[in-house]
């Protein structure tokens, strides 16, 4: 399984951004999925997921700016990030559980300018 992220970028704060994360060699379903972020000297934390039953969690401090979406058709998993803070600025990183373990993609630097 592979997986792309892209849509990361440089943007002000208060701005927006869509990351999109696909896959290939396998597919999202409706499997546990997440979008995770990290910046140096920090722990991958997760900020957005869908758990195996569907339902979905967020960060706190992300709770009313991010949502997470998928498209199971165009095997696609999603982070709409609004209101951006220049805390938000990290490497995202989506991941799926399938075939027993996690799979990670590549990253995508977001940074959000004050």
């Amino acid at each position: 399984v592979q997986l792309q992220a892209s849509g990361g970028g440089l943007v002000q704060a208060g701005g927006s951004l869509r990351l999109s994360c696909s896959a290939s060699g396998g597919t999202f379903g409706y499997r546990a999925a997440g979008w995770y972020r990290q910046t140096p000297g920090k722990q991958r934390e997760l900020v957005a997921g869908f758990r195996a039953d569907r339902t979905t969690n967020y960060a706190d401090s992300v709770k009313g700016r991010f949502t997470i979406s998928r498209d199971i058709r165009a095997n696609t998993m999603y982070l709409q990030m609004n209101s951006l803070k220049p805390e938000d600025t990290a490497v995202y990183y989506c991941k799926i559980f399938h075939l027993g373990r996690d799979w990670w993609g590549q990253g995508t630097l977001v940074t959000v300018s004050s």
